[in-house]
């Protein structure tokens, strides 16, 4: 007898192990006609897995958070099918559930282009109508690799001499289409049916540009045409906010083949980076830190002892000079650790907090950068603070009423808060990431924050609190973070004096608001479609002359406004001022001033806002208060 436990509590008893399927039909036909797959024991699993145990069941519908996942899986699946079945000899190789969609990469004889995408959908449609039931068999290492042999499917064979003799595979079968995959799929190819394939790329195998160079084709699924249909929305949307696009186009940076990942920064664009550091300076001011300055390289024995050596290395650069070997800083804290030791501290001291504009450099993979968003070169808000353990609840409380207002200054009103516990290739033990997550959950509990948990996400040495920010049109982002760092103040020798006169290893937060300077400029201008707040806004106004007479004025003007800290320039080219005010408007400085006879004679400037709205002529004095009033941050 087999006993199947519900999730409201209820039980059902099987004289046979029942599959997830039947268990299904004998709750009713409807759960069994809207069941997609199960998950047994907290394992996702599909329809036909046979329950052989007492156990707990759900059965998962498309109302479960784990049904798009599952969708988008099985989805990939059929794209495959489609281009093999009208490109023979496509070799597939991974096809993953990524962010908002997935991707399946493809090695053929040419490469696959975007005009190869709309068949490869026709062809996916059409399977899908087929409704071609999805089994999955299991077999051996040797016996999955002679499978696929016979198929021609080399990358799967590598990818299976990858895996332990001892493992058994799972295949998955639809119609002629077989691929190796750990499931679960949905019960047939016709419960898929609001999917869009989006982009075609190249990928080096296994990320390596050494390797063979395959066609990767992005898609996307959901559960109905309704989402499908806003999420197309929202990626038309994110084309026009493109922060490479209006980066070009207002003059604000540029990114070159000689510097990857690396950015040059135009007036314009700088102008928005110093108006972020100022206004993040005074948030270290105000709350407590000390500013710091540490060195680029650093002798690699340091990032020996600090573990990012045995943990980080692949991402670091290097450089040597007079036979030794230095690394470029991924990272600011082993240095604030250096400044925090130069002199005896006692605990009446803690916490002490630094901050730093550091500069920092990663070894990212070129196919993983992204405009400014992911950059090899970037510089953080970065910040340590050394306190006890009965200082940590208190100090994260502060850091999230900090981190809360910022966001909220920036035009962010929707933020969620996670925590990364513990990863695979970690520091330490497990009693002290133990009493490490207790403490960031503590904090949390006693700020009346609620949190999601993310295992596995957080850093070598520490877990920590991240915060995403949902930005204009819906798109989240992780900015923000809080770790409690219990171990490297130890490795790198950071002692205080106790109340006892007995010396200890402090305990060490590192925090970040914005984060990357660069990453949060490009979100910022994603977010306001580069009409940034005046506060914010590289170019706050501009006098624009009607006539060569009216230049001296204009000029006259801008610089009267200059000398009051705002940021105005003036143009007087010989042009229409209407040319002028287009030109200015798609540039989207906040507001246009012309300037003509009355203007000079009234000592006044014609205003006009970005939102088109004229606001008649006012004198220089009443315009210079309204823009004194905006351009305070929030």
């Amino acid at each position: 007898m087999i006993e199947i436990t519900l999730p409201d509590g209820s039980r059902r008893n099987f004289a046979h192990a029942p599959t997830v399927r039947e268990v299904a039909e004998s709750i009713g036909p409807g759960l069994a006609k809207a069941a997609l797959a199960g998950r047994i024991d907290g394992s996702l699993v599909d329809l036909g897995r046979l329950i052989e145990h007492d156990a707990h069941l759900e059965v998962i519908t498309e109302k479960s958070p784990d049904a798009l996942g599952i969708i988008r899986h099985s989805t990939a699946h059929l794209l495959a099918q489609a281009v093999q079945r009208l490109f023979p000899g496509a070799q597939v190789t991974i096809g993953p559930v990524i962010d908002n969609g997935f991707y399946y990469d493809f090695a053929y004889e040419r490469p696959f282009t975007p005009e190869d995408l709309p068949r490869i959908e026709e062809e996916m449609r059409k399977i899908a109508a087929e409704a071609l039931p999805l089994a999955r068999t299991v077999k051996s290492r040797d016996e999955a690799i002679d499978f696929f042999r016979r198929l021609g499917e080399e990358y799967k064979v590598e990818i299976i001499q990858a895996i332990p003799a001892s493992d058994e595979l799972s295949l998955y079968s639809q119609g002629e289409f077989t691929d190796l995959c750990r499931g679960p799929h949905v019960p047939d190819t016709g419960r898929l049916k609001a999917f869009k394939l989006l982009k075609v790329a190249g990928a080096y195998w296994r990320g390596d540009s050494g390797n063979q160079m395959l066609s990767r084709i992005y898609g996307t699924a959901f559960l109905s045409d309704k989402d499908l249909n806003a999420h197309l929305r929202q990626l038309e949307e994110a084309e026009r906010r493109d922060h490479r696009r209006i980066g070009k186009a207002q003059d604000l940076f540029h990114l070159q083949e000689e510097g990857p990942g690396l950015v040059f920064w135009h007036p314009r664009g700088w102008a928005i980076w110093q108006v972020v550091e100022q206004y993040m300076r005074r948030v270290y001011r105000d709350t407590g830190y000390g500013e710091v300055r540490c060195p680029q390289i650093l002798d690699v024995s340091l990032w020996q002892k600090s573990g990012h050596w045995d943990n980080y290395q692949e991402n670091m650069f290097f450089t040597e000079s007079e036979k030794r070997t230095y690394a470029v800083k991924p990272m600011n804290c082993p240095g604030h650790v250096q400044v925090f030791k130069q002199g005896l501290h006692s605990y009446r001291d803690l916490p002490i907090r630094y901050g730093e504009f550091g500069a920092c450099h990663r070894n990212e993979p070129s196919g993983a950068l992204h405009g400014i968003l992911r950059v090899r070169g970037f510089t953080q808000d970065d910040g340590h603070i050394f306190c006890t353990e009965e200082q940590i609840e208190s100090e994260v409380a502060a850091f999230h009423r900090q981190a809360l207002k910022v966001y909220t200054d920036f035009g962010f009103s929707d933020v969620q808060v996670k925590i990364a516990l513990r990863p695979d290739k970690r520091l330490g033990d497990d009693a002290t990431w133990d009493k490490a997550e207790h403490a960031l959950r503590s904090a949390l509990r006693g700020a009346s924050v609620e949190w999601q948990e993310l295992p596995g996400e957080g850093a070598f040495y520490g877990p920590k609190i991240e915060y995403h920010l949902k930005d204009a049109i819906g798109r989240t982002w992780q900015l923000g973070t809080m770790q409690v760092d219990f171990m490297m103040p130890g490795r790198l020798g950071a002692e205080y004096v106790d109340e006892h006169s007995v010396r200890r290893h402090p305990v060490m937060l590192h925090r970040a608001i914005v984060g990357s300077m660069e990453r949060f400029i490009g979100i910022l201008i994603e977010h306001h479609a580069g009409a940034f707040p005046v506060w914010l806004a590289p170019l706050q106004a501009i006098v624009l002359s009607i006539t060569d007479a009216h230049a001296p004025y204009a000029s006259q003007v801008a610089q009267a406004l200059v000398q009051q800290g705002f940021r105005v320039q003036a143009d007087l080219r010989n042009e229409k001022v209407g040319y002028k005010i287009r030109e200015h408007t798609l540039q989207r400085v906040p507001y246009l001033l012309v300037v003509g006879d009355r203007e000079m004679e009234q000592g006044a400037v014609a205003v006009r806002a970005l939102s088109g709205a004229d606001l008649g002529s006012m004198p220089l004095a009443s315009f210079a208060a309204r823009l004194a009033s905006e351009a305070r941050p929030g």
